[in-house]
């Protein structure tokens, strides 16, 4: 069969569902990252990332920006945390956290720590694969 099939992968489809539904807080992250110019790349939102969906994500720079509600707060949402950081470290990935009322309640100091990791990141050098690496399972 030579359909595209990745219309069928569950995680895009995850990914694409995830998006529908954004939280307040991910949709106003997301208007202000859009505003945002970077040369030769850009943040794209619910990316999937090997069995993971990052909530934003910039391949070309190894950078996920992940916003956290009260049930990351908790032991169980907290070691999911701690599993899901340690496989996109792994995978070359600077995971960023945000709890959504930062978001709310301080969006431009967010997106100016957003800004200064980016342009600790640009100054290295290109990861390889660029857009796209993430690999996926």
């Amino acid at each position: 069969m030579t359909g595209n099939t990745r219309r069928f992968d569950p995680r895009t489809q995850r990914a694409r569902a995830l998006r529908h539904d954004a939280t307040p807080a991910e949709r106003r992250l997301w208007r202000a990252l859009r505003l945002v110019e970077l040369p030769k790349s850009h943040f794209r939102r619910q990316a999937p990332i090997g069995p993971y969906v990052a909530d934003f994500a910039n391949h070309s720079l190894g950078l996920v920006i992940e916003l956290d509600g009260e049930q990351h707060g908790h032991v169980a949402g907290l070691r999911h945390d701690d599993r899901r950081t340690a496989y996109l470290n792994e995978h070359g990935y600077h995971v960023l956290r945000f709890w959504n009322n930062e978001v709310k309640e301080n969006l431009d100091g967010v997106v100016e720590t957003i800004l200064s990791v980016v342009a600790q990141r640009s100054a290295l050098p290109p990861r390889s694969g660029g857009e796209g690496t993430g690999g996926g399972r």
